[in-house]
């Protein structure tokens, strides 16, 4: 059995990640193929636990603390499923991976990135997405959706729904860098569009991966 792959979905929050990712992997299945879909943090058992204490805005996390409980939770999920799912020739879908790190610790809380891009290299063991979809929205118009969110569930801001306007376009503007950096991985699609759009556009990315790859 050949190598699957793996397929990453990136953008600040109320981008759309976790729908889209949903519908990819739902019309992936009814074309016969075996999908995965899993999310950073939280893709594991012990990602589960971690997550918890990551998302809790009344846990006071330096940046540190909370930079090495993202990579403790990679580390986990690359051993234990992404990498084994990919060796069984499946296609994972991941609602967010390293470039999200990157976005959030360093652009947003400015940790250094060089000293971040050796410790996410250490994480995930030099596993790579084969690849990643940013879905890029303005950051006003993700804070409505994810406050609409709230609403309609009673759920109440985690540690980076609260954050100061300023935080989510320095994230923003470094998930746009990442993309002009890596353009053979990273595609960039608007996803301030309905949502048939943007998966039609996402679906368009993957199938033509799977032709390269002759999958």
């Amino acid at each position: 059995m050949g190598r699957g792959l793996f397929i990453t979905l990136e953008g600040v929050e109320g981008s759309g990640k976790t729908t889209q990712a949903g519908r990819l992997a739902e019309t992936l299945r009814a074309g016969g193929r075996r999908v995965i879909v899993t999310r950073e943090p939280g893709g594991t058992r012990a990602g589960a636990a971690i997550r918890e204490i990551f998302l809790d805005p009344a846990v006071s996390l330096n940046v540190a603390a909370e930079l090495l409980l993202v990579l403790a939770d990679r580390a986990q999920h690359v051993s234990e499923k992404l990498k084994p799912a990919v060796e069984a020739g499946e296609i994972v879908i991941s609602d967010r991976y390293s470039d999200s790190t990157t976005a959030y610790q360093g652009y947003g809380r400015g940790f250094d990135l060089r000293l971040l891009g050796e410790l996410n290299r250490l994480a995930t063991a030099g596993m790579t997405p084969d690849l990643t979809i940013v879905l890029d929205c303005r950051v006003e118009t993700g804070l409505a959706r994810t406050r609409e969110r709230a609403r309609a569930s009673a759920h109440h801001f985690d540690r980076f729904e609260g954050e100061e306007i300023a935080f989510h376009a320095r994230v923003r503007e470094g998930f746009l860098t990442i993309a002009r950096g890596e353009p053979e991985r990273v595609v960039v699609i608007d996803s301030e569009r309905p949502l048939a759009e943007v998966s039609a556009d996402i679906l368009r990315q993957v199938e033509a991966l799977l032709a390269r790859r002759c999958l």
